[in-house]
């Protein structure tokens, strides 16, 4: 996978897969983590982010386990719960706990504080930690959550995040967009619509199979597409679940 400055030149797409067993992992007893990028002990100078992605964690957390208060800025973060509840916290005065299917966002701006904890006592949380670098640095912190339940489109994509905060969608401090996706095996393909300002875009699995541009992705793999190309389809082989991201 190509370092995050590089930008290519070539008008055909190039796809690279991320397989979901070859990812950096974490074992703490109370934390299951695997990393796409490069994070915390785990370092592969072939994997240290995609254009603007930094960091992808895949992580499940075991009962009363969490991340105690602590510091961020400049950048983008973005949490999705499959099971199990998140208990949030912040320096901002936020307090929420998330449960499967919400989606949290948290632009760090100048410096922020939270904690993250599995409120359960007997129930493991699984979510994705998402980090984005932002377009410039510092700002005021933001924080907002969506009921996805409540948004999501059967069949097709639902742009949840965008930086200019189009149809909806919620404002970012970086030029992308993020969507979900869900699609039935019996359903039509997915058609990604262009987006020539984003000609990259990053899918990331959340559950099932599904084929794009020639690679078959199942649960947990991720894929770069460089150069993505217009009206590219998503078809599922699997019902499924996933995020896209566009990304410049």
């Amino acid at each position: 996978m190509k370092p995050t400055s590089t930008v290519s030149t070539s008008s055909t797409p190039i796809t690279t897969k991320r397989p979901a067993d070859e990812r950096g992992r974490a074992e703490l007893g109370w934390l299951k983590a695997r990393f796409t990028f490069s994070f915390g002990n785990y370092r592969d100078p072939d994997h240290t982010g995609f254009r603007s992605l930094q960091v992808m964690n895949h992580d499940i957390i075991q009962p009363g386990g969490g991340f105690p208060m602590h510091p961020h800025a400049n950048m983008e973060i973005f949490t999705y719960v499959i099971d199990g509840q998140l208990a949030h916290a912040d320096s901002l005065g936020n307090g929420a706990v998330l449960t499967p299917g919400n989606v949290q966002y948290m632009s760090a701006g100048a410096g922020i504080r939270h904690s993250e904890f599995n409120p359960s006592k007997t129930e493991r949380t699984h979510l994705y930690q998402i980090w984005m670098e932002p377009r410039t640095p510092g700002g005021e912190p933001r924080y907002m959550e969506k009921p996805l339940g409540e948004l999501a489109q059967a069949n097709d994509l639902t742009l949840l995040y965008a930086g200019d905060g189009r149809d909806g969608a919620t404002e970012i401090r970086q030029d992308a967009e993020i969507f979900f996706g869900q699609l039935h095996a019996d359903a039509p393909p997915i058609t990604v619509p262009a987006s020539a300002p984003l000609p990259h875009a990053w899918l990331q699995m959340i559950s099932g199979s599904l084929t794009v541009l020639g690679e078959s992705l199942d649960s947990a793999d991720g894929l770069a597409i460089e150069q993505a190309p217009d009206g590219f389809e998503i078809d599922a082989s699997e019902d499924c679940q996933f995020l896209l991201f566009r990304l410049a």
